[in-house]
């Protein structure tokens, strides 16, 4: 995930990925929200003994691990410090799998022999047991450029101030379209951290935006998400459509779940996983029995 963003940077500039970063830090909170902060499933390094190594699976060690990296390189001195280390990692462990210590050896190592005592010693400052091993949020939290997140944010507000209106012709489609795929994203992030629309609201915003009919599956995602959230049923087909051809357990499973909370749903999301269930990956297909069922089913 960090060399991902770093490729992301370079391509289309360092703004898009710090907003990305933004993402993924909500992506963290709400995996870290699923599993319970006290979970021993949020740690960086899980212990898992006695459990199912499958049931660990989430966006935490992607954006958990992304953000102490982006950490440690902002604590050493940068990208100019840290790119060099980890080309030389790379080329270090060429070929193999390594654990946990050997990665952190291989940090001091490299930052004692090419930068001196004093990397070291900013190393030794590193709250390592709790980034490592402490479930839950990380102990810091990074602070990312938000220069992206301002159209978003202002838009959502514009909204979360008029949800209760009755009428919403004076939103201008063109808002919408002008924002970024992941600006629409986070559009759609924060009016679901928000208490649920009313459905005239919902309806209002499909009428005004083209983001009913995107392709996209994040956007489709965050969109259906947010109706399900308001109890919007019209959007239930959908979700089926969308679940029923897409497997990625990043997407069907919250979409499972949100749709068996929403009015009129539990049993829709049951018959459509029972007749899907051989479609998904076998992680997926029991994690996804679980939230609906609360044990595994029979094949």
């Amino acid at each position: 995930m960090f060399l991902e963003r770093k490729i992301m940077g370079r391509m289309h500039g360092e703004a898009t990925r710090q907003f990305s970063s933004i993402i993924g830090w909500k992506d963290l909170k709400e995996s870290v929200e699923l599993f319970g902060a006290d979970s021993p499933l949020t740690a960086l390094c899980p212990k898992l003994e006695n459990m199912n190594p499958d049931d660990a699976f989430s966006s935490i060690p992607y954006e958990k691990g992304y953000n102490f990296l982006y950490y440690l390189e902002q604590l050493l001195g940068g990208p100019e410090i840290f790119e060099p280390y980890m080309k030389a990692h790379i080329i270090h462990f060429a070929h193999q799998s390594i654990a946990t210590d050997q990665w952190k050896e291989f940090l001091y190592r490299y930052m004692e022999k090419n930068h001196g005592q004093s990397k070291v010693e900013l190393l030794n400052k590193v709250d390592w047991n709790t980034w490592l091993y402490a479930p839950g949020m990380p102990p810091v939290e990074c602070n990312f450029d938000d220069s992206l997140s301002k159209a978003c944010n202002q838009l959502a507000k514009k909204w979360l101030d008029s949800k209760d209106l009755s009428d919403f012709s004076s939103f201008n489609p063109a808002e919408f379209e002008t924002l970024s795929t992941n600006q629409r994203v986070v559009f759609l992030d924060r009016l679901t951290d928000h208490p649920a629309f009313p459905i005239k609201a919902v309806q209002g915003m499909a009428g005004r935006y083209s983001v009913s009919t995107s392709n996209n599956c994040e956007i489709k995602l965050r969109w259906q998400l947010f109706c399900l959230k308001a109890g919007y049923e019209a959007i239930y087909p959908a979700v089926v459509d969308f679940v029923k051809s897409q497997g990625r357990m990043k997407y069907v499973r919250p979409l499972y779940r949100s749709l068996s909370q929403a009015p009129n749903g539990n049993e829709l999301a049951k018959s459509t996983f029972l007749e899907n269930k051989a479609f998904y990956h076998p992680i997926a297909a029991k994690l996804i029995e679980k939230d609906l069922f609360g044990k595994d089913i029979p094949n």
